[in-house]
């Protein structure tokens, strides 16, 4: 029996995936055989493409980070009753909880193979339950950026009710932070360049829609809508540091989830006159996967999904996703 998996080289761009066969693999001891049902892209999986990613990336790797799907084999030390179960697979393997250290750098879709296969060997101290009111394509959205969302709300100095948070945008960090934040009991003032997508994101929840194209300086109309405080929490996705440093309360806290071209380095004294605290976030543990799930599953959410290609149709999920236009996430189906 054959399966089919997807392959790459960092830097190779979108012509380089390929599609092969590969005999079906079985699971080693530890490991699990997870049918993928589907996967999610990420713009981690763009950075990859263009070779500008900041972690080892194997030569010929299976990618993408996130999927969901069921276990149809196990190997030597795992229970054989766990086969059928329906499960996600973290992107650090080996990061279970604490503070993240090199000795979790393996990652899935880099350094190790991921999820654009149609059979994935994963390791079993790696599997997280899908939340038993999610599809496998609504399951498959959040590994990478669900998680990242979270860790940036409750990592340090987690989100209140009554606090403000500022989202920036409507891709995926920034759409999963909005659920999260109304679910912690916050005010959400989000912020977007497209009027367009405004009144969506004012549907998702969003208390207060800021375009900052309209509003080139936000973070005096952030502000403003917080009676010259500043927000608690900045969610910030373009490494525009001291805009988003602009906008926080003395004593917040600016969650640094990425960074786009061109986005400049920080004068430390703008950080210093803040007060506020910059963090780095780069996902997070199971620990926290885990707890992110059980706020999912209490509050019935889901999450927002854009597009859903097949597998045979992969190209095209990276080209949508490259181009800008999606409000979500893009899956692609096994």
């Amino acid at each position: 029996m054959t399966i089919r998996s997807y392959h790459l080289d960092s830097g190779a761009g979108l012509a380089g995936l390929t599609l092969r066969e590969h005999p079906d693999p079985a699971p080693g001891p530890g490991q699990v055989a997870i049918a993928v049902r589907a996967t999610s892209l990420s713009f981690r999986e763009l950075m990859i493409l263009r070779g500008d990613y900041v972690l080892p990336v194997k030569p010929q790797v299976i990618p993408v980070s996130d999927g969901a799907g069921e276990i149809v084999a196990v190997g030597a030390g795992v229970d054989p009753l766990r086969i059928g179960e329906r499960v996600m697979a973290t992107l650090f393997p080996s990061w279970q909880d604490g503070p993240f250290g090199l000795e979790h750098l393996p990652q899935r879709g880099g350094s190790l193979d991921g999820m654009l296969t149609e059979i994935a060997l994963v390791e079993e101290e790696s599997l997280v339950p899908v939340p038993g009111h999610l599809s496998y394509e609504e399951a498959a959205t959040l590994p990478c950026v669900a998680v990242t969302a979270w860790n940036a709300l409750t990592g340090a100095d987690a989100s209140r009710p009554g606090q403000t948070v500022v989202t920036q945008g409507s891709g995926g960090v920034s759409l999963f932070a909005l659920g999260f934040a109304k679910a912690l009991g916050a005010r959400v003032i989000a912020t977007t360049g497209d009027p367009g997508k405004a009144a969506r994101l004012l549907d998702l929840g969003a208390d207060e829609v800021v375009d900052h194209r309209a509003v080139p300086d936000w973070p005096a109309r952030v502000r403003e809508l917080t009676g010259g405080r500043g927000a608690d929490h900045v969610i910030d996705v373009t490494g525009h540091l001291e805009r988003s440093l602009g906008a926080v309360a003395m004593a917040g806290q600016v969650a640094c989830v990425g960074f786009i071209s061109g986005a400049s380095p920080i004068d430390p004294r703008v950080l210093f006159a803040s007060g506020a605290t910059v963090r780095p976030v780069a996902v997070g543990s199971r620990a926290q996967f885990l707890a992110m799930n059980k706020v999912i599953e209490a509050n019935g959410l889901r999450p927002v999904i854009d597009s859903v290609f097949p597998f045979d149709k992969a190209h095209d999920a990276y080209h949508h996703y490259a181009s800008g236009k999606a409000f979500g996430k893009v899956v692609i189906t096994v």
